[in-house]
């Protein structure tokens, strides 16, 4: 049984938009991520917050028009393929955030989010290099920038990772994401 089998999963823009890091660590670790939850079905369903959906969105509209038409179609199809639960704050969500002391001194997107992540019980899978430093949250890194690659570089099926090649004109810097 996979550790996170029991509890809510849930990913952040920063490990969506970490398929397209320039850190090849990154980006191989964030794709064999999504690649095994669309593998697995329903059983790979994740949660990710309307905020975060809209962090993706705000990152890719910084490029030019003509990157953005190379990528959205792979958002668009992952989107809609994967199992996301895409779900809203709640109340209890925005008190914890400013309640919690081991909430202190993180930037109010990320309390929202691990507010969100405690409120569910869920485990919150990420790339944000801010995140993979703290301790006592429930916070699953995926990689750090300038780790060694995997050595093989998974493929979501083919109709996918042709969409997939074809977005990677969007590179994002580590620091970025």
């Amino acid at each position: 049984m996979r550790p996170d089998a029991t509890s809510e999963v849930f990913i952040d823009a920063t490990l969506f938009m970490g398929m397209h890091s320039e850190d090849d660590a990154v980006r191989v670790a964030s794709k064999a991520f999504f690649a095994d939850r669309l593998a697995a079905g329903t059983a790979g369903r994740v949660v990710m917050s309307w905020e975060q959906v809209g962090r993706c969105d705000d990152l890719v509209w910084a490029y030019e028009r003509g990157v953005q038409d190379d990528y959205y179609p792979f958002m668009d199809v992952l989107h809609t393929d994967l199992e996301i639960d895409r779900i809203a704050y709640e109340e209890a969500d925005v008190r914890r955030a400013f309640t919690a002391p081991g909430l202190d001194g993180l930037p109010t997107h990320e309390r929202l989010l691990l507010a969100q992540v405690i409120g569910r019980g869920g485990t919150l899978h990420t790339a944000s290099p801010r995140l993979l430093g703290t301790a006592g949250l429930p916070v699953v890194p995926i990689a750090r920038a300038g780790a060694p690659a995997p050595v093989a570089e998974p493929s979501f099926p083919p109709y996918l990772e042709d969409l997939y090649r074809r977005s990677l004109v969007l590179t994002v810097a580590s620091e970025d994401l």
